[in-house]
Formats: structure tokens, C-alpha cells, sequence
């Protein structure tokens, strides 16, 4: 029989990805189920992978983990779902039934967590199959906005659970933010959540700034021009903030969280690092300061969804441009010159 083809977003190794002709992907295991995309995106750690920064990253494979789409193909184990539905793609697998899955760590999943577009093939393709697709999946509510929804496969439950809720904002609390691009500011969206009385948003780029004020910052600071450091302790009489979320991932930004935190404060760390990092404990030893990491479990994005679908959180305000799936090299240059393009998050429809 002969096999039939679709077109994806490929890997060619680091700085090489083409948009070309692959097999379509079929069922390989009776849990899984095949998607055709609707829409998509890219997302920074697209951006590391094809830097050469995930080894892990094969060549040959289909990037991308984040999207939504309408099921094609059910295995015969798969009982939440059938062809047909329209659904929300996690960028976490989980199995559903493993110790980690056990306990809501979906990330750390024996037989998923990150797998999409890292090592198994993802998203950015006209097709997706999704393994354990009854506890990976989302039933998408009719009459859905689906490029607000794409919004909750990563970087909406990302910034909240890894910045957010590890950073243990409540209500009259103050918040600096580090980094204002998409995780950045879904940090700052649902930091609203809760009522914090300050959010200052740190990051080098105007534009992004002036989006993060419109968003909901009470504050901003350019570190590019002013120093960062000094401003904030002049906005909290000279004590520091309660929360510090990195959501950048460098060693400059990292160090930067542990001049600007309160004693009694948390460092919620959301950013991916590549390299080691200075821990000043010559400093904080004794702040009684929390140091948080994690990995997005994706366990908010039911909750996430009610709050997007009745209209409590405008994820679509992220979104800044719009392409075609077979636009999809464009759309990398576009979203890889974000302060040039003044780039966000980006929409491939495959309509």
C-alpha cells in the first residue's frame, strides 16, 4: 500500500529545518490518536533546539508542541475522544498511571512528559499523532476561539504553575517579573489572578514594556538603560520584592532574582538554562530565601481553559502575527527577530 504524505516543519540538524514532504503519521499504539492541525505556533525552546542546545533533537524530526486540531484517527483503547472532535494539544504526554502521574508531575511521565517535537515528532505538520491521547488531550468547547486556545498547550500553565504558583503570589504581595516576552508575560497575566499590589516587568526591549503596561505591569524597568537593581529596591523602601520570577534563562538574569528578593521572599525560576549559574549563599544564607524550579505539569490547563473561554483572561492578546502553515520559515524569521519584528507569539493556521 502506499504510504501517504503530509507536509512538516523538519530538523535538519542545528541552524537547518526545511518545510518538505514526510509520511503522514499513523496509529502505533491502540492509545494513540492522529491529529490534523488547525493551528499552531513556535515556541522559544523551538528556538534552542534548532541553536543545537537539545541534543536530544534528532535529525529528521518534526518540531513544534503546541497546537489544537480535530481528531482524524482513534486507537482502539482511546474512549474520551473520536474522530472528529476538535481538541487542545498538551505539550505535556503523560500516561496517566505512572508514579509521576500518580502524583500530578505529568513532566516527569516514565512514558511521556516533553516528547512532542523533541522526541517524537510535533506539531508544526499538517498531521500529529498524540500518544495517550484520553489523558493528553482537551476537549475543545464548541463555538471556541482556537488561537486563544493555543495559547494554553504551553506558555499559559507554564508561567502560571512555574512562576506563579511556585512563587506563591497572594493578594497585596509584590511581584518583579524578568524577561517580558511570552512566558514573561503569561507569568503576568495570571499573577493577576491573585491581586498582588506591584508587578514590575524587567526586560531590555521597549516594546515589550509598553505591552507588558498595557497587560496589567504596574511598573517597568528597561535593564538595558537603567539599573535594574536600584530601581526596585527603590520601589519597596530599600527591602526587595516578595517574588522574583526568571523567565529569561541566562546566568545575568538568574543573579539578577537574588539582588531583587525580599528576605522571607521566593525565586521562582520559569526560564530554561543552558549554562551553570552563580548561587550567592554568602548573600542569602540566611534570608530564609525559597529557590523554586520546575517543569510545566500542564495540571492548570482545565482551570486555564474556564478562565479563557469566559473571557476572565485574554490569552489572544499575545498573539502578535499571523501566517499560513506552509509559511512557516517566514514565521521563524519572524519570530526569531522579535524586537525587529516586535514579535510575540506567532498563529500558523493550516485551514
Amino acid at each position: 500500500m502506499k504510504k501517504k504524505l503530509m507536509k512538516a516543519l523538519v530538523y535538519h540538524g542545528p541552524g537547518n529545518k526545511s518545510w518538505e514532504e514526510k509520511e503522514k503519521p499513523v496509529i502505533q499504539h491502540p492509545s494513540d490518536a492522529i491529529v490534523r492541525i488547525t493551528k499552531t505556533t513556535i515556541c522559544g525552546t523551538d528556538l534552542h533546539i534548532l541553536k543545537g542546545d537539545v541534543p536530544e533533537v534528532v535529525d529528521g524530526r518534526t518540531l513544534g508542541h503546541e497546537g489544537v486540531g480535530v481528531i482524524e484517527e482513534t486507537g482502539g483503547f482511546v474512549t474520551r475522544f473520536k474522530k472528529g472532535d476538535h481538541v487542545l494539544i498538551s505539550c505535556i504526554t503523560s500516561c496517566g498511571i505512572c508514579e509521576y502521574c500518580r502524583k500530578g508531575i505529568y513532566s516527569h511521565c516514565e512514558n511521556g512528559g516533553w516528547i512532542l517535537g523533541h522526541l517524537i515528532d510535533g506539531t508544526q505538520a499538517e498531521y500529529v499523532r498524540i500518544p495517550y491521547a484520553d489523558t493528553s488531550l482537551y476537549k475543545i468547547p464548541d463555538n471556541s476561539d482556537e488561537e486563544a486556545l493555543v495559547m494554553l498547550s504551553d506558555i499559559l500553565p507554564t508561567g502560571y504553575e512555574c512562576g506563579v504558583l511556585n512563587g506563591k503570589i497572594e493578594p497585596g504581595s509584590t511581584v518583579a517579573i524578568i524577561g517580558a516576552g511570552p512566558i514573561g508575560l503569561a507569568a503576568l497575566l495570571t499573577a493577576q489572578f491573585y491581586a498582588p499590589s506591584e508587578i514590575i516587568m524587567i526586560d531590555p526591549d521597549d516594546n515589550r514594556l509598553s505591552v507588558a503596561k498595557k497587560m496589567g505591569a504596574t511598573k517597568t524597568i528597561n535593564n538595558h538603560v537603567e539599573m535594574a537593581t536600584e530601581k526596585v529596591l527603590s520601589f519597596t523602601q530599600n527591602k526587595g520584592v516578595d517574588t522574583v520570577i526568571e523567565a529569561v534563562g541566562i546566568p545575568e538574569t538568574f543573579e539578577l532574582c537574588q539582588s531583587l528578593v525580599v528576605a522571607g521572599g521566593v525565586i521562582a525560576n520559569v526560564g530554561v538554562h543552558g549554562k551553570s549559574v552563580n548561587l550567592h549563599l554568602e548573600q542569602l544564607w540566611s534570608k530564609n530565601i525559597t529557590i523554586t524550579t520546575r517543569l510545566v505539569d500542564t495540571s492548570s490547563t482545565p482551570m486555564l481553559m474556564k478562565t479563557v473561554q469566559s473571557g476572565k483572561l485574554n490569552s489572544k492578546q499575545l498573539i502578535t502575527h499571523r501566517f499560513k502553515l506552509f509559511e512557516i520559515i517566514r514565521a521563524y524569521e519572524c519570530f526569531g527577530q522579535a524586537a525587529k519584528e516586535k514579535s510575540l507569539k506567532v498563529i500558523l493556521s493550516n485551514d
